[in-house]
């Protein structure tokens, strides 16, 4: 028997000529209709399931409801969807249309994992003791740093000429005490200071560190396993490494150097630098004061700081002078020779565009959550860092495969999330399907179905 506040109407004052009267009458309706397209990308791409492969799951199977692929999926799904929390999975584990796409195979009430369940993922160990009683998943966390690595490699059809890994650090503010918090003057507060790597838009790592030691440090290490994996299949690659001044170090350019790999990274400006490039100044501050614009004249100097560098190296110097008589001094440092790369445009083409990687960056920690991080331990906060990381990378591959061509090729994850996921649909379930009727007004049905097209043309490929 429908309850009296389902039955009864909810009217509302006059809106033109005609009452508005709501009732809570609809059936089944979910406000997440573009879900089946976070599935079609993710059978495509296969990246769930590799993500569960890595987990080794130690309960009792008849005991158990949830898989560990289910509960990746939902988690995953949701975070994708917009839920940023485990609790909010305590009502989404009621929603018809994500128990589907989770890969439930009866899709009724309540079918889906609750916080508690959820919960358990986070707090896995990188081992189960004999006589754990509640903690029995275990994380091989080297093989899902591998799966995104795999991930990057697999959405390529061939070998490319050349690639440009990029490195950067944020910062992920703590607001109680977790394992591992300190104050960070730059930023501060008291934080984590997750280093992340790119390639253009596929994520290569996201690995969270303290606050407490230098931005790059155990750098060298993950390149040397990413470099190492890309180098297995794609031998006669080229590969550049770039990052701000925070990675100008002597191991990491030492590395580089060693290991037949390209790098430019910023250098931070000092006194000796400036006085290198005093008529460039001049020069830029004349040409800013003729034309009323800011100027910019590129210098070459070979350059060694007087104890941290084991040898001289090529520095690039933009003289630049703004508008207001302001100086602009800047510097970077690299082992590209000169005619590979002249120095303007090494500086405005190759290093600069470093910069878009922090526009990815903001969407994981804005828009997909990685700046969650209010769990007790660093593990479990890691591990929720994963999660984000393979929500990042399911839409990628959602923009990659889906988008590509269209006027949301260049589309944010936010923007995702609103235009095609976020949409209102009536689910139906029957013996053989499940109908999920969205708005036959819905202003991108076209682009909507284009992706579907392209996602499940080929189960397979970039």
């Amino acid at each position: 028997m429908a309850s009296e506040t389902t039955a009864a109407p909810l009217l509302f004052q006059h809106f033109g000529a005609r009452v508005v009267s709501a009732r809570f009458d609809g059936g089944d309706i979910t406000s997440d209709g573009g879900a089946v397209l976070l599935r079609a990308t993710d059978e495509r791409i296969g990246l769930l399931e590799r993500a569960a492969a890595c987990f080794r799951d130690q309960r009792d199977p008849a005991r158990i409801q949830h898989s560990v692929l289910d509960l990746l999926r939902q988690r995953v799904f949701g975070l994708a969807l917009g839920y940023e929390d485990l609790v909010d999975h305590d009502e989404l584990r009621r929603d018809r249309l994500l128990a589907a796409v989770v890969g439930k195979r009866d899709v009724g009430e309540a079918l889906l994992a609750g916080k508690s369940t959820l919960n358990r993922v986070e707090l896995t160990l990188g081992k189960v003791a004999a006589d754990e009683r509640y903690k029995k998943v275990a994380l091989d966390s080297e093989a899902l740093d591998r799966v995104l690595v795999d991930t990057f490699l697999d959405a390529h059809e061939e070998a490319p000429p050349w690639i440009e890994i990029d490195l950067d650090t944020t910062d992920v503010a703590l607001h109680g005490r977790q394992e591992g918090r300190f104050f960070h003057g730059y930023y501060g507060h008291y934080c984590y200071l997750p280093l992340y790597v790119f390639c253009g838009e596929h994520l290569l790592l996201a690995r969270l560190g303290t606050a407490d030691r230098d931005g790059a440090a155990g750098a060298v290490a993950e390149l040397a396993r990413i470099v190492q994996r890309i180098r297995e299949r794609w031998p006669a690659t080229e590969i550049l490494i770039r990052g701000d001044a925070g990675f100008c170090r002597e191991e990491l350019m030492a590395w580089c150097e060693d290991n037949t790999l390209w790098y430019v990274f910023g250098l931070a400006k000092n006194a000796r630098l400036i006085a290198l490039i005093t008529n460039e100044l001049a020069a830029a501050k004349a040409a800013c004061e003729e034309r009323k614009e800011p100027s910019r004249v590129f210098a070459e100097l070979e350059y060694a700081t007087l104890d941290s560098w084991t040898a001289t190296r090529r520095v690039v110097a933009k003289a630049e002078h703004l508008v207001g008589d302001k100086s602009n001094p800047r510097f970077v440092v690299t082992n590209v020779p000169a005619d590979a790369f002249a120095a303007q445009m090494l500086y405005e083409d190759v290093y600069c565009s470093r910069g878009e990687m922090e526009n990815r960056i903001k969407e994981q920690q804005l828009y997909l959550f990685a700046d969650r991080a209010s769990a007790a331990t660093l593990r479990a906060n890691q591990i929720r860092l994963y999660l984000s990381s393979l929500a990042y990378v399911l839409l990628a591959a959602l923009r990659r495969s889906g988008l590509t061509g269209t006027e949301m090729a260049r589309a944010q994850c936010h923007t995702i999330r609103t235009k095609l996921l976020k949409i209102g649909a009536v689910i139906r379930v029957t013996v053989r399907r499940v109908w999920v009727s969205m708005s036959g007004s819905y202003p991108y049905r076209e682009l909507f179905a284009g992706i579907h097209g392209r996602l499940t043309a080929a189960r397979a490929g970039p």
